[in-house]
């Protein structure tokens, strides 16, 4: 199930430039777009908490991305099979996505604080999703892996900072 639907949404790359170009865009940069947004969060006043929890969520799934690495090993779609590359790829473990973690994270930090402006960011965050299986880095299943791993670290963020200021005003 996992290799049939990577094999759906793969096989449509190569077929046309500009989605082509538009998903290795996405991949490669959308990066920039949620540093970006981090960086304008940090200086406005009503963001700045936001911004800072969405840093500290976005390094805790880093450090969880090591700590898979270290123990598991899933060999990336090229690997194993011949499929469509659009970008050159590190021959490392398909699963986590850190691309799909970091912006999940920071996306879901921002959705917990304002609905509208996180919905948006997630939007961003499947895009990225999508694109690396587009360009034939990841499996469907590493991004929702991926996807969940930095919801729920963001989620649980979220409520341990809530429980720490709730004793802390006491």
């Amino acid at each position: 199930m996992n290799y049939k639907v990577f094999k759906t949404i793969n096989q449509l790359s190569g077929r046309c430039s500009p989605i082509d170009w538009l998903m290795i865009l996405i991949s490669n940069k959308i990066r920039y777009v949620f540093i970006f947004v981090l960086i304008f969060m940090r200086f406005s006043k009503s963001y700045k908490k936001v911004s800072q929890k969405a840093v500290i969520s976005a390094g805790m799934t880093l450090f969880i991305h090591i700590l898979i690495k270290m123990v598991y090993f899933k060999p990336r779609p090229f690997v194993k099979r011949q499929v469509g590359i659009l970008i050159p790829s590190k021959m490392d473990s398909s699963f986590p996505s850190k691309h799909t973690l970091l912006v999940f994270a920071v996306s879901t930090t921002i959705f917990l604080y304002n609905r509208i402006f996180g919905s948006i960011m997630w939007v961003l965050s499947l895009l990225t999703g999508f694109s690396r299986i587009w360009v034939g880095h990841h499996y469907p299943s590493d991004i929702i892996g991926s996807a969940f791993i930095a919801t729920m670290t963001s989620i649980l963020l979220d409520k341990i900072s809530s429980c720490t200021n709730y004793f802390v005003r006491r």
